[in-house]
């Protein structure tokens, strides 16, 4: 997480300080109301528009990009921070350019006359975008309105998965509203400067990205089709497997990667963890948890034979690291990835010393018999704590049974709470931060 705030933080301070560097401003000469818009206008609308082209880029998922960001979800999480950031950036550019017209109109201001803007007959480029002014600043304000009602539904965790899903790739078409708006109003003395290349670089880059995201195309990832093979509903846990013989091309993954899955078209596709292994057969199992009307539908919805979509595989949860000793804790349905670690590691092992903490808030014997039949396969140690019966995994417990936890890589799969309170403990006594490792999957 330190790294890509690090990531998100030098971003926003790059930008800003290229802007800064162009813009040869005397600031002790502004006077009055309208100078200072000028200028601020500049720099929220070269911020907004830089941040929102970066969180564009991201949507192509590029393979690069992901292992450098250390997986998908950590992409997605850096794509909703920028995405806030336009959103606010957006705001504040909005504000600084029609505050002082409404200050006007109340007649809390006065505006001096304006100055007629001056003709560039030998220069036919800035002639053309000092005429186009108006239509791109209509454009802009209307793709602003848009853009920020879609923002501000993908925030909206009530707002349903599938319109979701439906409604947001309309930010591309905003967002190339904005470019246009962009190009017109930069400042025309912008562009001979570094921060016009790099503005060309962020402007080209995101308009690829969105018509890439227009027409669902994708950098990363394999997209193959399959059927359902097999279905098992765990009704006490609240959980449905899901097996699916896919028709062929599938690249193949490793444990702890996960999927897009488009079980129905009219849906769209949602990311899960896969919970088996590759064996190289065409076959891959997911266990869905009921967290919404969609997930909990599907015991009554989805159909042995059915049709399905498959895209992946994504992720950096791979299980790797220097240490001869991990501890694993799955929350839940945090559990999957393990459970394909466990297949994984039955067929090869890597002769590592490791614990699984499985913690559940609902207990079925019959699926910890079979995680129990796993963990001694893959030789691995299995504590099962349910909550009703063993009360919550606290720290202590945890250094009991581990006592060279400090020497140990920690992968953990599970609520974002339980998880923020492991690794600040864990931390706070002395666990390297880069020792532990965390599936961020909450992609919106």
């Amino acid at each position: 997480m330190k790294s890509l705030k690090r990531v998100f933080w030098w971003s926003l301070l790059a930008l800003g300080g290229i802007w800064w560097l162009a813009d040869q401003t005397d600031w002790a000469a502004l006077d009055g109301v309208f100078a200072w818009r000028a200028v601020l206008s500049q720099a929220s609308g070269v911020l907004a528009i830089g941040v929102m082209s970066l969180a564009m880029l991201l949507t192509v998922r590029a393979p690069w990009l992901e292992r450098r960001l250390g997986g998908l979800d950590k992409m997605y999480r850096l794509h909703k921070w920028l995405g806030i950031s336009a959103l606010v950036l957006a705001v504040s550019h909005w504000l600084i350019v029609s505050g002082p017209k409404w200050m006007v109109a109340l007649g809390w201001l006065e505006r001096r006359g304006r100055r007629s803007r001056p003709g560039f007959p030998d220069e036919p480029l800035r002639q053309f975008l000092l005429d186009q002014r108006g239509l791109a600043e209509g454009i802009g304000e209307w793709a602003f309105y848009g853009a920020a009602l879609l923002m501000v539904l993908a925030l909206v965790k009530r707002f349903p998965y599938r319109r979701f899903f439906q409604t947001h790739r309309l930010l591309a078409v905003a967002y190339l509203a904005l470019v246009l708006h962009a190009l017109v109003l930069l400042k025309f003395e912008y562009w001979s400067t570094p921060l016009g290349a790099t503005m060309a670089a962020l402007l080209t880059g995101g308009t690829v990205a969105a018509v890439m995201s227009l027409f669902r195309l994708r950098a990363g990832g394999t997209r193959v089709s399959g059927t359902v093979a097999a279905l098992e509903a765990q009704e006490t846990v609240g959980v449905t497997a899901v097996d699916i013989r896919l028709d062929g091309g599938w690249p193949g993954h490793g444990a702890g990667q996960f999927a897009f899955v488009t079980l129905h078209p009219d849906e769209g596709p949602h990311p899960f963890t896969i919970a088996s292994a590759w064996a190289g057969d065409g076959r891959l199992r997911f266990l869905i948890k009921g967290l919404g009307d969609y997930t909990r539908s599907l015991p009554g919805r989805l159909q042995v034979g059915d049709r399905v979509r498959v895209e992946g595989p994504f992720g950096r949860f791979d299980f790797r690291g220097d240490t001869r000793r991990q501890i694993w804790i799955g929350g839940g349905i945090g559990i999957a990835p393990f459970v394909a670690r466990l297949k994984e590691l039955a067929r090869q092992p890597d002769g590592k010393a490791i614990d699984l903490f499985h913690t559940t808030t609902r207990y079925d014997p019959a699926i910890i018999d079979r995680l129990q039949s796993d963990a001694r396969a893959a030789r691995v140690n299995l504590h099962v704590l349910w909550d009703e019966r063993d009360g919550l995994l606290e720290l202590d417990r945890l250094f009991r049974t581990v006592p060279d936890w400090r020497e140990a890589d920690v992968w953990f799969c599970g609520p974002s709470a339980f998880a923020r309170k492991v690794r600040e403990g864990l931390v706070s006594l002395g666990l390297p931060e880069r020792r532990f490792h965390q599936e961020l999957f909450e992609l919106r």
